[in-house]
């Protein structure tokens, strides 16, 4: 009897830009930023689960998180952070709380290596500091709980048992009408050269040829 040759596990994905990312062993110059805006401006939050002609995409969630940590945190490295907080899901998807639980220890490993490629890639730490990490947190919480009430069905105390009570944050609640992929994924570039520039200036981030 003939054995099925078996094939290789393939381990990558193909880029609109032309890379191809490892997803076990992500390469910082594998990340490019037009990619990681296209795709989070197409993944939904909630599973597509919110009220709107449009998903709430990650791309529009990460302009309002990285709005609220502005209103205290002058430093850009951190803004960026904040900007970037969801970035490996470009690549795996938005994965609601309670599967992720399910998933345990695997998936978390596979989106804490690309986050690391995703900070280097910019010009972050691999590791942010605490203060920074609790600070991003929050905001992304707070954003949770609005898009909990908002958009997602969530009656405010059931929001407050998952989320935690809102604080006093500013947030402004228009940006959490959902808009279509077409116009915030550009807007996600905007603000990430309007970082980027207060961050790094005119100094080019490294390139490499597309394979």
């Amino acid at each position: 009897m003939s054995r099925l040759r078996q094939r290789p596990v393939r381990a990558w994905q193909r880029m609109l830009s032309g890379r191809r990312l490892d997803l076990l062993d992500p390469s910082p110059l594998d990340i490019e930023i037009e990619d990681i805006a296209h795709g989070l401006a197409r993944v939904a939050r909630w599973n597509g689960q919110t009220r709107g002609d449009h998903a709430f995409s990650v791309a529009q969630h990460s302009l309002v998180v990285e709005a609220i940590v502005a209103n205290v945190e002058p430093d850009p490295r951190w803004r960026l952070a904040a900007l970037l907080h969801d970035g490996p899901e470009y690549v795996i998807g938005d994965m609601i709380s309670p599967f992720k639980g399910v998933m345990g220890g695997d998936y978390k490993a596979v989106e804490k290596r690309l986050q690391t490629a995703i900070h280097l890639r910019f010009g972050l730490p691999a590791e942010l500091p605490a203060a920074v990490e609790k600070l991003i947190k929050s905001a992304d919480r707070l954003s949770a709980f609005h898009e909990a009430t908002l958009l997602a069905g969530f009656s405010k105390a059931e929001a407050v048992t998952y989320f935690g009570a809102p604080t006093d944050a500013a947030v402004d609640l228009g940006a959490f009408v959902p808009v279509p992929p077409t116009v915030v994924g550009p807007d996600y570039l905007a603000r990430f050269a309007e970082l980027d520039q207060l961050l790094h200036g005119s100094q080019p981030r490294p390139q490499r040829a597309v394979s």
